[in-house]
């Protein structure tokens, strides 16, 4: 059943709800469609810096404030930064959802950004960064992304350039925070026991502050692909292999989240049982298609000891050009049944449901019906699975790898085997 209203106001915010009378609880937030592919290069992190800013105090209330007035009646409030996205939202009991609402609308309209506050959370800031590259199987995929990406804003981390963050001045924060929290770039989302009108009359009345503007598409993505490897003394090599995937409103969009699953996406993918439960290749190994407004990427990650690399990329590259042949019916039907679970697991969560009204205006303007989706989801067949594995060999390939890669065949050898 589709239960979601959507009230876009005059001044173009628009206001998304999920009705769950079940619940005793609510989660809400403000998503913001600007992240880390909006950023100009010489600000790269600002994106990210701005969204700690949000929680270090306004005209009204200290940052200590922000988190005893919420925690205070037993709810939690978090936010996050992704290249397509900024967000920051609650979840409460029922009856304190104004509370919520107003903590919302103070942080993200009244924000003071300190210059104190500042000079911390830039030291935070570049904390954070650093943990990111003590961990190689994180880092290794901000490599990966600017492999796929060179040159370009979807290419750049999210995190930021440490020399940009480190001595971030206050008066371009505040600029990118006025040219870019505005209605039209906002959505309003809650999932929980509420009531449509009510909210909507809610945060029109607290966003109010909420500058006017225009929306603006970024820069359009360029998939080129590309090589990137840094020799580090570590026990295992961190490898990714990707391909140009589908983007969110593509045809094939449903088609390569299957063919994701098949290929690496759990205990009996064909990935997960050649190279690790038949072979020992790898401890970890998945896929996955990102997918972001108008680009896609499709990447393969395989965590190696570096004796076992040789033998693990002719293996992978098997496996894509033979799932390029098209799915089995048992293996099609064993990952729609997954695709179909987490859709309905995620039904009983008034975050993931919140979460996901949000995304789903901010990329197709509308909430997706639960039935919409399903039926997108069956539509799919086994040949359908197999032409987006032939449009993943076209090329060009993506790959970045971070450990002892002294054993890992050449780029080109690499790229030879899509069109072998």
């Amino acid at each position: 059943m589709d239960t979601a209203q959507v009230t876009t106001l005059d001044s173009d915010l628009r206001i998304a709800t999920d009705a769950m009378p079940q619940v005793e609880s609510v989660s809400c937030g403000i998503w913001i469609d600007a992240g880390a592919r909006h950023e100009p290069a010489e600000v790269n992190g600002v994106s990210h810096l701005l969204e700690h800013m949000m929680f270090k105090g306004t005209a009204r209330r200290s940052a200590q404030d922000i988190a005893d007035e919420i925690e205070a009646v037993g709810g939690h409030i978090n936010a996050w930064t992704s290249r397509e996205a900024t967000a920051f939202f609650c979840k409460t009991l029922k009856g304190d959802l104004p509370l919520a609402v107003d903590i919302l609308s103070d942080i993200v309209q009244h924000s003071l950004f300190d210059e104190a506050e500042l000079a911390r959370e830039r030291e935070v800031v570049l904390q954070e960064i650093g943990q990111a590259m003590d961990t190689p199987d994180d880092i290794v995929f901000d490599h990966f992304q600017r492999a796929a990406y060179p040159d370009q804003a979807l290419g750049r981390p999210v995190l930021g350039d440490p020399a940009i963050v480190g001595a971030f001045p206050r008066d371009r924060l505040d600029g990118y925070h006025k040219a870019n929290y505005t209605a039209p770039r906002a959505v309003v989302a809650a999932a929980g026991n509420l009531e449509h009108d009510s909210f909507a009359a809610m945060v029109e009345d607290r966003f109010a502050a909420l500058a006017a503007g225009s929306r603006r598409a970024p820069e359009p993505a360029r998939y080129d692909g590309g090589d990137y490897r840094e020799e580090r003394d570590l026990e295992q090599l961190h490898l990714l292999l990707g391909f140009r995937g589908a983007a969110q409103a593509d045809d094939d969009y449903f088609a390569a989240m299957l063919h994701s699953t098949i290929l690496g996406g759990g205990m009996s993918s064909r990935l997960f049982q050649e190279v690790r439960e038949k072979r020992g290749l790898v401890y970890s190994v998945s896929s996955h298609n990102t997918a972001y407004a108008d680009a896609g990427l499709y990447g393969i990650y395989a965590g190696t000891g570096p004796d076992r690399a040789a033998e693990l990329v002719p293996v992978v590259f098997d496996q894509l050009a033979d799932l390029a042949h098209g799915a089995g019916p048992e293996e099609l039907d064993r990952a729609k049944a997954q695709a179909r679970a987490g859709l309905l697991m995620s039904r009983e969560s008034t975050g993931a449901r919140c979460e996901q009204l949000a995304h789903h205006m901010l990329v197709y303007g509308r909430p997706l019906p639960p039935a919409e989706i399903l039926q997108k989801i069956e539509a799919v067949d086994e040949a359908a699975v197999g032409a987006f594995g032939e449009k993943l060999l076209a090329g060009p390939l993506t790959c970045a790898a971070l450990g002892p890669a002294g054993d890992l065949e050449p780029y080109d050898a690499m790229a030879a085997r899509l069109v072998a």
